[in-house]
Order: C-alpha cells, then sequence, then structure tokens
C-alpha cells in the first residue's frame, strides 16, 4: 500500500462520502471500464460453459441428498452506489428465519454437511457468475454483504458507504489477504473495509488479474485439503 492513499486518511473511514476516493473513480479511464466489463463477460461465459453446466447439477443433487430446501438461496445484498440486488448462492444453510439476518459464525449449527464444504471451497458463490453476467456484480470487487450486516457496519464506519463507489465483486483484494467468511469483531470489519477502499482507489486491470489467478489458486487449495482430510479421517488433523 502506498503511504499518499485515502485509507491513511481517518476520515476515509469517519465521512460517508470521501472526496479522494471518489475522484479517483471519476479519473479512471473509460478504457479500464470497457476492458473490465468485456473481461467479467468473457470468464462468466466460459466458466458457465465448461465448469457450471457439469458441475452445478451434481453440486444440486447432493445439496438435495444431504438436506431439505431449494438448491439456490437468494439474498438481498447492497450493491453499486447502494443499490439493492439479489445475489445469489447454492444453498449451504438449514432453511431458517435468520438466514436474512443473522451472519453464519464458525461451526454454526445452521450450515449443512454439504454446506460447509461449500463454503470451504467457495463453491457456493458459483451461481454469482449470474449476477456478473446480468451486470450487478463483477468478479473482482468488495464483497456484498447482506443488508443488516451493511447497516451495521455503516454504523460502525461511515466511510464504509465508500465502497459502493465501485461494483461488489465474487472476490476482492480483503479476501486473497485472509479476510473472508465471519465477521466476529470490529477489527476484522475495519481491516475488510480498509483493502476494499485500496481496491476502489487503485484498482487497475492487472491488479484485477492477479486478483482473480491468486483466488483461483486458493479455491483449489482449499477444495483439495477437504478432499485429504476426507480420507485421513485418523490424521492429526482429526
Amino acid at each position: 500500500m502506498t503511504n499518499n492513499s485515502a485509507i491513511f486518511d481517518r476520515e476515509a473511514f469517519t465521512l460517508e462520502h470521501n472526496h479522494q476516493l471518489k475522484e479517483a473513480v471519476k479519473n479512471r479511464k473509460m478504457a479500464f471500464f470497457i476492458i473490465k466489463r468485456c473481461v467479467d463477460i468473457f470468464l462468466s461465459v466460459l466458466i458457465t460453459v465448461i465448469i457450471l453446466s457439469w458441475l452445478m447439477p451434481i453440486l444440486a443433487i447432493l445439496i438435495k441428498i444431504d438436506s431439505r430446501g431449494p438448491i439456490f438461496f437468494k439474498q438481498k445484498r447492497t450493491g453499486f452506489r447502494g443499490k439493492t440486488f439479489n445475489c445469489f448462492k447454492l444453498r449451504t444453510m438449514k432453511v431458517n428465519k435468520e438466514a436474512d439476518d443473522l451472519q453464519a459464525a464458525l461451526n454454526d449449527p445452521r450450515i449443512t454437511n454439504m454446506g460447509r464444504f461449500l463454503r470451504m471451497s467457495n463453491l457456493d458463490e458459483l451461481p454469482q457468475f449470474i449476477n456478473v453476467l446480468i451486470g450487478d456484480m463483477s468478479i473482482v470487487g468488495p464483497r456484498p454483504h447482506m443488508l443488516a450486516d451493511s447497516d451495521y457496519f455503516a454504523e460502525l464506519f461511515p466511510g464504509y458507504y465508500n465502497r459502493y463507489l465501485v461494483k461488489p465483486g465474487i472476490t476482492g483484494l480483503a479476501q486473497i489477504n485472509g479476510f473472508r467468511g465471519p465477521t466476529p469483531n470490529t477489527r476484522s470489519i475495519y481491516k475488510r473495509l480498509q483493502w476494499d477502499l485500496y481496491y476502489v482507489e487503485h484498482a487497475t486491470i492487472g491488479m484485477d488479474i492477479r486478483i482473480t489467478l491468486l483466488t483461483g489458486i486458493e479455491t483449489i487449495r482449499e477444495a483439495l485439503k477437504i478432499r485429504i482430510i476426507k480420507k485421513m479421517p485418523f490424521s492429526r488433523y482429526r
């Protein structure tokens, strides 16, 4: 991170509208947005045809075998410029009334066995490529949160609203730096916001490519680790 970044200014976290961040987005060349959108569409179509076309039916069957309920989970989330949109995921929890208000926690009893695997491997996020094709999301950007969390985070840090200057993403800087999943404390919220605002200010196509590649590598690593642990029930990981 460069020392002239807005995230080193306290106002980035205390002001709903940060001038430096707004100017950074405004001054970004139109070519960036055109290329980013083209890459989003190309990769989403590629992944849908090559991966989702055969993997989704398999995951759908496993989800149905594991627990009762729908295959997909649709949730209202906050997106670009504060606009609410329907975010799609594979269902990872038992059907419950608190799904839109209570964030998933470590060892959450609502999470199914299949859901635990989907979450750890990030495969539950696959339907969000549909969100990308629709235009509600980008492949790279700040992760969208459910409405209740968005309101709570904004109460803690009014500068949270500056995340909405760009489209939310399937993955982002915060995620590749270890901040994904539940937000158990204020520090975890702050660190994610710090990485997200850095992306808002400094996003480039090169940065997007790096984040996408690192996310892919991490997803494969997590999936393989789960498979190994499943095959070795008497290992030291038990």
